[in-house]
């Protein structure tokens, strides 16, 4: 694999599992400082553990992003570990489903929060160190669920708004060498995935053969998929790609 990623460092939120984790992967191989925060400690100790052992150079902690202190003090020690932040993902995110007549204040309010508000924290925490070093790379994890979903009132509007929470941060951080843009994965195959198939009371295998049957290439999506996109917007030779949306659903439609 092509180390484009030599001397830069990536800050992925919510990086212990599934897509996040899959991110983290494709920096570290391409020969980025990878740093991680996660409210799962168990995970991240693994996600140390595991990318320690093959000699990548990795910072974990547990913070919640939805914490500005806790965001900023993870931000601070990647600084002072690493001596910079390059590259931002907004990967971190929950589930709270349901029908919006059953949708209870905490559903909505926990969704918004980790979502928006979690991206608005880090995002906020590392530009002062991108506007100072005259470069960064922003990439905020939406999801073809922002053009609508059943059961997903809450998670819809949160992804839409982080696309254009992105598209702001385009167009006001443009000019300090800072690009900021959108990954809206389709169905991707990860724990999260398999916390909607328990929910619906489907099995795993099923629910996972239902999905593929609508989805134009004939697979589900794996996590390097979503690497793939993400490592497009944070390379370099992307300066002049800003304020976009890539959908990466294995077709054009959710």
């Amino acid at each position: 694999m092509e180390e484009n990623f030599v001397g830069k460092v990536a800050f992925i939120t919510g990086g212990s599992r599934g897509i996040g984790k899959g991110v983290a992967l494709r920096f570290a191989e391409e020969g980025a400082k990878v740093a991680v925060i996660d409210i799962n400690e168990e995970a991240l100790n693994e996600v140390g553990k595991e990318f320690a052992e093959k000699g990548y150079e990795i910072f974990t902690k547990k913070a919640n992003v939805v914490n500005a202190e806790e965001v900023e003090a993870a931000v601070n020690e990647v600084i002072s570990t690493f001596g910079t932040v390059d590259i931002l993902v907004n990967n971190a995110g929950i589930i709270r489903d349901n029908l919006l007549f059953k949708m209870t204040d905490s559903d909505w309010q926990q969704v918004m929060d980790v979502h928006l508000k979690g991206s608005f924290n880090a995002a906020r925490a590392v530009q002062k160190y991108m506007v100072d070093q005259k470069y960064g790379r922003i990439i905020n994890i939406s999801s073809t669920s922002a053009l609508g979903n059943r059961g997903q009132a809450n998670y819809a509007t949160a992804k839409a708004g982080l696309q254009g929470f992105t598209k702001t941060l385009a167009i006001e951080l443009g000019k300090f060498g800072i690009t900021a843009n959108a990954v809206a994965p389709g169905f991707i195959e990860t724990e999260m995935t398999k916390a909607t198939a328990g929910r619906v009371g489907a099995r795993y295998d099923e629910f996972v053969k239902l999905n593929v049957s609508k989805i134009p290439v004939a697979r589900s999506g794996k996590p390097e998929d979503i690497a793939n996109a993400v490592a497009f917007f944070a390379d370099e030779k992307s300066s002049f790609v800003n304020g976009q949306v890539i959908y990466v659903a294995g077709g054009p439609k959710a």
